[in-house]
Parts: C-alpha cells; structure tokens; sequence
C-alpha cells in the first residue's frame, strides 16, 4: 500500500545555492481542490434515462448560476449531440424540476446535513426528486429505475463519482419515508408553492385575493395555443380541420384555437403554409387593440420574436418597422414573416436610442417593453428562480424610458399600446399611469391587468395592456 506524502516546511536555500524548482502538489493531496468538468461526456446510452437525467441536471445546474433554461438547454443539446427523442425528455424533466424546484430542493435539505456540491449533484438530485414525487399514476418513470440511473449518472461522472453513495441513500430514503417527508417539506412556502419567498410576498400584497390562484396558474403546464391567420381561414373553418385529422380543440379568443393536448408544430394542419401560429390568447388581443387602417405605418417596438408583428399584418394592409435591440433575434421575425407570407422592415435597434429614427411619425406604435415577465411563468418556470427583488424596479426605469422616447415618434391623433407580461404593478398599472401623467397623454379602454388563468373559457399568460391617444397639437 502506498504511503501518503509527507509534507514538509518549507527552508531557504543556504547562501548562494539556487531555489529549489516547486514542486507539484499530488492529486490526491486534501488541499487541491478538484476541476469541475460539467461538460464532461460520460460513456452512457444515448437512449437511457441516465443520459436524459444527466442533460437535465446540467441544465438546472446552469439555471441555478443565472443562464436561462432555454439557452442552457441549447448548450447541452450540443454538447451532447442529443437525438431529437432524448432532446424532448432532456426539456420534459429539465421544465418539470423547474416547476417543482422549490419542493425538491427543501427535500434534499431534510435528507442531508448539508448542501450538496458541486451545484450538478445538487441538480441531479432535484432532478431525480420531481420525476420520484409526482402523484400516483402520473410518474413518467418507475421510481426504482429513476434511483437506478441516477446512480448510474453519479457514478459515470467525475464530478459526482465521489457522491455516488449519497445519490443512492438519499433517493431510497424518499421511497421509504415519501409521506412524512412531504408532509414535512410542504410546511414550508417554498415547497408548497414552489416560488422563491419574495415573489410569493410580493404578489399577496399585490393581489390579496387572488393570490392563491395566480401561483397556481404559474405552476401549470401551458397549453398549445394557436392564432389563426386571417387571411387565410377562420376559426370556425380551421376548427374543422383539426376534427377532421382528430385533433381535439376549442376557441379561446377571437382568433385563438386552443388544442386539448399539446402537439409538435410539424403535426400541426397548416402551419406550415402559415395558416395558423403558436401564439398564447392573451398575446393575441395587442395588434386588435391598435385599430389598425390599411395605409398606416407602424412601429413594433422590442418586436422578437415577431408574433405580434405578425399578427398585425395578418389584419390590416400596413407599413410594419420591427425593431429589436438583439440583432440575433431578428432571424426568428424574419423566419415567421416568410412562412405567412408578409413583409416587413426589421432592424437591430435600441427602442431607448432615437438615432435610428428617420424623423417620419408613426400613426400606431405596439412597444412591448422588457419586464420581470413574471406573468408567463408557466411557460418559462425558470424566470422565478431567476429574478431579483430589485429586477422590477430596474426593468420599469427602463421601460419608462423607451416609452417616452417612443412617444415623440407618434403622430398626433396616433395610438400607443403599452404591453408588458409582468404582474407587478409597479411595470404595468403604475407605469402607465406615470407615463400618462408626464405626457399628457389620454388614456383609452384597453384590458389593463390580465391575470394567468386555464378555465376551459378562457386561457392565457398573465399580461397588461394600456393604450394612450396623443393629443393633437
């Protein structure tokens, strides 16, 4: 058996003899600490769940150090060179622990002394925990084949190999004690909820009764929600196109088909030859709100991805300038706009910076300004564990900014809409009050605050719509 290094103080050289070259520290001394290899490829079946929980895990990891999920997703994605089937369960548990985190991450604390490290094991873990704690009936995989591959993923993985015997303790653990263990965990808000506790503070205060509702809203699976173009069919008519291919579905909006059970757009009739979009309902009330007259030009401001855009072309023969600060967003319009068939200018420009402008005022301008997007949490679960406290704040002095700027560039007797998908007032209800105020502007009947909800009825994201008339001079 070998000896471990004895370690010796360090002496000077005796005069005139030359320092002695450093020596390396060995790998296994207790001082090194070890290089993280969260890229790392293990020799796994691309077709296993070890693999899909391993891809899962180090998305979360990467949500939990501040990367959005769908760019950490795209990350593993090429760095593991997925299959397009591997991809979808990678995203399935990736979303699923992201809207279950909360509860996960306070069982892991019941069941260990402290924090799991590196953040990946952490990850695998939560991981592991939302697929194991779903309800009866409603688990996507055995329990003991989820342990069994998250051991195989601890074991297979430099990072994690050192925790395989944790991974493996603290997941049977769960199948043993699953019930006073929940019963534990949902004591407290963060697991009950799933939200941070800020987020749930702020919205009590903001929305004493409804609450409850709004954070379960946030938690759900959206739906599929399609906008049919105008142009090319009607509700009525598209609806019994889906009957006919047995695609269940319902109308939720003047233009929007929600399908009973969400399906890929390659199997959707018609999207394709853009007779509909994937659009959410409530998103779909902006370009009716502008009252748009062929002739007009207007300016889609903050436009990526370009739904809105879109949809404004659909319903009126108008000339559409989107711009977007983030030049590599501006494909995605451009991809939307030749699929139905419109046209419009696009540009990478900043909406807070006039430069761009050419000085010609716009009869409608859309400004869909950045926000905490508080209000689509349940498409993107991450955002919650994403946001600050303070992000508001700092979003609205933003949007305020880009609203006034904006307001120089409308016509007199033009119209403004001001969206935001944010619940906190103080990006919507009391932004626009504010910016009405400091331009005298008038204010028209639009929805205000729209809250997420699911009903049968009725189906969309949480946004707020404000529409402003510029006095004439």
């Amino acid at each position: 058996m070998n000896k471990r290094p004895t370690l010796k103080l360090k002496t000077k050289p005796a005069p005139g003899q030359a320092p002695a070259a450093p020596k390396l520290r060995p790998s296994y001394h207790p001082d090194l600490k070890p290089v993280l290899q969260p890229g790392f490829q293990p020799d796994l079946r691309a077709d296993s769940l070890a693999f899909c929980l391993l891809g899962a895990a180090n998305a979360v990891a990467q949500v939990r150090t501040g990367t959005a999920l769908p760019q950490a997703l795209a990350k593993v994605f090429t760095q593991s060179n997925a299959s397009p089937q591997a991809r979808g369960a990678i995203q399935d548990i990736s979303y699923r622990t992201m809207r279950q985190l909360g509860r996960s991450e306070t069982l892991v604390g019941l069941m260990t002394s402290k924090a799991p490290e590196p953040p990946m094991l952490a990850a695998l873990l939560c991981c592991a925990l939302s697929l194991m704690s779903a309800e009866p009936g409603e688990q996507p995989y055995e329990e003991f084949t989820v342990v069994d591959q998250a051991v195989t993923v601890a074991t297979s993985h430099p990072d994690l190999a050192h925790a395989k015997g944790m991974v493996n303790a603290v997941l049977r653990r769960f199948l043993r004690e699953r019930k006073s263990l929940l019963e534990a965990a949902l004591q407290q808000p963060l697991a009950q909820w799933n939200y941070p506790q800020w987020w749930i503070d702020s919205l009590r205060l903001a929305y004493p009764r409804d609450w409850q509702a709004i954070l379960t809203a946030g938690n759900a699976v959206p739906p599929l929600t399609l906008r049919v173009n105008r142009r090319k069919s009607t509700v009525e008519a598209y609806l019994a196109v889906l009957a006919e291919a047995g695609i269940a579905a319902r109308q939720v909006g003047p233009f929007a088909v929600r399908l009973d059970k969400p399906i890929g757009v390659a199997l959707i009739p018609g999207f394709e030859q853009g007779v509909v979009s994937v659009q959410d309902a409530g998103a779909q009330l902006a370009a009716p709100l502008l009252d748009l007259q062929d002739g007009m030009r207007v300016l889609d401001a903050c436009a990526a991805p370009g739904g809105k855009t879109c949809h404004i072309l659909e319903l009126a023969d108008v000339q559409v300038t989107a711009i977007d600060a983030d030049a590599k967003r501006l494909p995605r319009i451009a991809e939307n706009l030749e699929r139905l068939g419109l046209d419009a200018t696009l540009k990478a420009q900043d909406a807070q910076s006039s430069a761009w402008w050419d000085g010609q005022q716009y009869d409608r301008i859309l400004a869909d300004v950045p926000c905490t997007a508080s209000g689509i949490v349940r498409r993107h679960p991450d955002i919650r564990w994403l946001r600050r406290k303070g992000d508001a704040f700092q979003l609205a002095t933003l949007s305020s900014k880009i609203l006034d700027n904006l307001w120089q560039m409308l016509r007199p007797d033009g119209k403004l809409l001001f969206v935001t998908c944010s619940l906190w007032p103080q990006e919507s209800e009391a932004q626009a009050a504010a910016f009405a105020v400091r331009n005298n502007a008038t204010r028209l009947t639009a929805p205000g605050q729209l809250l997420p909800t699911g009903s049968a009825e009725q189906d969309h994201d949480g946004l707020f719509y404000a529409l402003f008339q510029k006095n004439a001079a």
